[in-house]
């Protein structure tokens, strides 16, 4: 998820109400999701900004750790090449990575190949990188297999790596811009992009690393089939298949359901929530402006209110959806950036517009959705 509009940017009740909106979380309870866990990239510029957290209890402790404590297996962590200064770059994610290996977390990278944020929208080339496809093939290889390489150098190697972020549309444009303004479509371009970029990650972990694919179409199943055949005709090599799911954007919790399924029946692939985040509140929490404003635009509403226990049902439904992937390929979900309170902008100066989206309230006390990431009941 990007930053302003959703073409540039892309998210406590009781026990007793969570239940009561959540029918059957007994029965699911019992089994397991291989990845529950969070894109935590702000947090340290958050913590920098004063900001701290608490667990449900109102015990103050890291973010990371907290959400750990309730059962999260992963931290997502985004890397740009040559960010605004404070912003996600290599050095941030190296030591944000050693705070997850300390709180017992594996590492999913998610390097954009961009200076900035990247999406559907926009996957600009970083300004010290070669514009030509043939010097860019070299490059995204020799990034990808170094950017895993310091990873694995420091104890923290990443256990899924993504090929660039909501590649929907394309990577480093214009050369590898699928739907250019000319009419054309460049998918030998682009997806010999992906092939370099996976064949620098093999270099440099081999199998020991998950390669995943990530767009942001989650409950649109046809366009999930058109991206994803593509991708098969031209015979990119990948280890999961990723979707960012916001249900404002991208459809209902049975628009997911379905697509998923689709998509584990026609390419037996494990699938993983990348991105996922719903609102708690429409409630601006520093009052500049947030990119979810609109309840109407949620899709179940009466099943899932813009509350605290609306959003922990949110979160309790996707579980099973993901659970109820054939052949057990539903492998997980990751929130992001559920600690994105007040305190930190989009880019420098500008607003938090995520701040409802949350797992945490505006005071950075712990919402009762982080419950799920609880680990199998035994």
């Amino acid at each position: 998820m990007p930053h302003v509009s959703r073409r540039s940017l892309l998210a406590g009740a009781g026990g007793a109400a969570l239940a009561a909106l959540t029918p059957g979380v007994a029965s699911a309870s019992s089994r397991a999701l291989r990845v529950r866990g969070a894109d935590l990239s702000f947090l340290p510029q958050l913590e920098e900004a004063g900001v701290r957290y608490r667990d449900l209890r109102g015990r103050v402790r890291p973010a990371e750790q907290i959400l750990a404590r309730e059962g999260a297996t992963h931290m997502r962590l985004r890397v740009w090449v040559d960010p605004p200064d404070g912003y996600s770059d290599r050095a941030r994610a190296l030591h944000l990575a050693r705070r997850a290996k300390k709180a017992g977390l594996k590492i999913v990278l998610d390097p954009h190949y961009s200076d900035f944020w990247a999406d559907p929208g926009k996957q600009p080339i970083p300004a010290s990188w070669p514009t030509g496809l043939p010097a860019l093939l070299t490059k995204i290889h020799s990034y990808t297999r170094d950017l895993l390489r310091d990873f694995a150098r420091q104890g923290t190697p990443a256990d899924i790596i993504q090929i660039g972020n909501e590649i929907t549309n394309g990577i480093l444009w214009p050369a590898g811009q699928l739907y250019p303004p000319d009419g054309t479509q460049q998918w030998p371009a682009f997806t010999d992009l992906l092939k370099s970029g996976i064949a620098g990650a093999r270099e440099a972990a081999g199998d020991h690393v998950r390669v995943m694919l990530h767009i942001d179409r989650g409950g649109k199943m046809g366009d999930t089939r058109w991206f994803f055949d593509n991708i098969a005709a031209y015979g990119v090599p990948y280890d999961i298949l990723g979707q960012s799911y916001y249900p404002m954007w991208h459809g209902s919790i049975a628009d997911l359901r379905a697509n998923l399924a689709d998509s584990a029946t026609r390419y037996g692939k494990p699938i993983l929530l990348a991105e996922v985040a719903y609102p708690w509140t429409m409630t601006d929490g520093d009052g500049r402006g947030n990119i979810v404003t609109d309840p109407a635009t949620l899709p179940d509403l009466d099943q899932f209110p813009a509350t605290p226990a609306g959003q922990a049902a949110f979160y309790e439904r996707v579980r099973q959806v993901l659970l109820a992937v054939p052949g057990s390929l539903g492998l997980g979900f990751l929130a992001w950036e559920p600690e994105w309170i007040p305190g930190v902008g989009w880019e420098p100066g500008a607003e938090a517009p995520n701040d409802n989206l949350t797992q945490f309230d505006f005071t950075g006390r712990a919402l009762p959705s982080i419950r799920a990431y609880r680990r199998p009941a035994a």
